[in-house]
């Protein structure tokens, strides 16, 4: 090559070079997140103290204790970062079962560890501006929490980022709705009802993983500032997605159809916790909702004592509606029902091709059923239904029945009376445990290891569901669910699998996607007869999206064509 080519090429390597170092130096730039400045840092220096078997304290009258029932009870109190420090240190083990957890579904999810540093830096990019849109009390409580994350995680991001987007990763879900969602369902009943007590019901049903939903946490807070109230959650997570205040104001939060957003603004959880915190009625919920930025689309349903009713706020990333109705029960599934989301493309597609508004409708037809005097064993019963239209069976776990059986957890409020009920293992099927906010928040001590912190006179009793042989059989479904998508991703042959796969589909026979998966296994295998076969027998059970149908007729039309080859 001649010296001056040489020379050029020399120029060149140096500019691209240079390009890359300025990009770096950018991307690093912009998408650093500025740690909290925080003057008081005693509570660092508080030690978590052991006082029983299952009981841990730090400071004063901060406290973790796990129940009978298996739930976990936290008591918190103090400034934001305080409340921060104190929930991290005393579930810093379950922080780490959590993510690691979470870690574990990603790597499932994304297997290629070259996707997995492209999502790492987009997920970088894509929340760079993300504390812009929190407020300052949530961010200091969130770096408080991060003080006790496990550092093996910081390849992913530095502690305080990564729980920061981890408050983010509901709303991801709910846009890629790849990562975890299905679909929540909540509902109020004896609204604007003067002999009855308003009751909202939900089940929240996002679903990582079975060790995500293993260690639930019922959390009650009293902060410097706003409502003293109560939350279900997950370790290191400060927002809310079901929840009730001391003025008897409940949150709780339905995804909705999304477009994939180009960049994060407050994660939902959040926008529910400053609801949760500082609402005491509908206007003033209405009010914070009003001011705040998101970034997916997302229903809160709102029930208020001072209201006697309930409300949902829906509201997407460019406007908000507000729907109610006279009557005296309210649904909220994965849909826009007001004005202002009429002529909106995306939700007349979500209501046409989604599980949503048949799951509202069996919602609908599940409480016109009952009695007029509605009951927390009711609301249990309605949660816990796992059936079609018309009691129809639709396999167990479809999508389009309000018992899913993925709940991370289900709630019953009672607004007036400031009680709560919350779910048992599994999901929505074990007792529902009562907690009295009256009296839980007038306790100025730890409760002593052993005593019942929930009221057991008001406990719903668990599902008589599980001791059939159908929940049996659904819980082997399971199982061989897991088993077998193993054996597709290696390509491998089950052992008799023609026997194999008979007995499978008859554990959950009414279920379509026991016999696609049975399809999938004998289509990996280059078994395409039988691979057709199975699915168009999936066609004929009660499918949940029509995308499940594009999919089915997608899969039929390949095998006949491989078949004819």
């Amino acid at each position: 090559m001649k010296p001056k080519k040489r020379h050029i090429l020399r120029k060149i390597l140096l500019v691209l070079l240079l390009i890359i170092v300025a990009f770096v130096v950018y991307y690093n730039v912009r998408t650093h997140v500025a740690l909290p400045d925080i003057t008081d840092k005693q509570a660092l220096e508080q030690q978590v103290m052991q006082t029983g078997e299952n009981t841990h304290v730090i400071g004063h009258n901060n406290w973790l204790r796990k129940s009978a029932s298996g739930l976990w009870e936290m008591h918190l109190h103090g400034s934001p970062f305080d409340i921060g420090v104190y929930n991290g240190r005393l579930t810093q083990e379950l922080i780490r079962k959590q993510e690691l957890a979470f870690v574990e579904q990603i790597n499932q999810l994304v297997p290629s560890e070259n996707y997995l540093k492209f999502l790492k830096y987009f997920i970088g990019w894509f929340n760079r501006d993300i504390d812009k849109y929190i407020p300052q009390e949530y961010l200091d409580e969130i770096y408080g929490i991060s003080f006790s994350c496990s550092h093996e995680f910081d390849y992913i991001s530095p502690t305080y980022e990564r729980i920061l987007n981890y408050h983010a990763a509901h709303d991801i879900g709910h846009a890629l709705k790849d990562l975890a969602l299905v679909g929540c369902t909540s509902f109020a009943v004896n609204m604007n009802d003067t002999t009855d007590n308003l009751l909202v019901g939900r089940n929240f049903d996002f679903y990582i993983n079975d060790d995500f939903a293993e260690n639930k946490i019922i959390v009650f807070v009293e902060p410097d500032s706003g409502y003293r109230f109560v939350y279900i959650t997950w370790a290191s997570m400060m927002g809310v997605v079901s929840g009730m205040n001391e003025k008897g104001l409940t949150v709780t939060i339905n995804a909705a159809k999304s477009d994939i957003p180009t960049k994060a603004a407050m994660p939902i959880s959040i926008l529910a916790r400053e609801i949760l915190q500082y609402a005491s009625n509908f206007d003033e919920a209405i009010a914070i909702a009003k001011k705040r930025q998101i970034f997916v689309s997302e229903s809160l349903l709102i029930g208020s004592a001072s209201d006697n009713a309930a409300l949902i706020i829906e509201k997407s990333p460019t406007k908000m509606g507000l729907f109610t109705v006279p009557g005296d029960h309210l649904v909220c599934a994965n849909h826009f029902q007001s004005e202002t989301f009429t002529d909106d493309i995306s939700n007349i597609e979500n209501i046409a091709e989604s599980a949503s508004f048949y799951r509202q409708q069996r919602c609908e037809q599940l409480i016109m059923e009952t009695d007029s005097s509605f009951t927390p064993a009711d609301a249990a019963f309605i949660l816990r239904n796992p059936y079609g239209l018309d009691d129809r069976n639709i396999g167990i776990g479809n999508e389009k029945a309000m018992a899913q059986m993925i709940s991370h957890h289900s709630v019953i409020f009672e607004p007036e009376k400031l009680i709560v009920r919350v779910s048992t293992h599994p999901w929505q099927l074990g007792k529902y445990v009562a907690y009295d906010l009256n009296k839980i928040f007038q306790m100025t001590t730890v409760p002593e290891d052993g005593a019942f912190l929930n009221d057991t006179a008001l406990t719903v009793p668990e599902d008589p569901f599980m001791q059939t042989t159908t929940f049996d059989n659904f819980m082997q479904y399971r199982k061989w669910k897991a088993v077998i998508k193993a054996y597709i991703k290696e390509k491998k042959q089950i052992n008799n699998e023609d026997n194999f796969f008979s007995d499978f589909v008859k554990l959950n026979p009414d279920y379509y996607y026991a016999y696609q998966l049975s399809g999938d296994y004998f289509s990996a295998t280059g078994q395409y007869e039988k691979a057709k076969n199975y699915y168009l027998m999936a066609l004929t059970k009660e499918l949940e999206t029509t995308q499940n149908e594009r999919e089915l007729r997608e899969r039929i039309t390949e095998m006949e064509k491989v078949t004819t080859h």
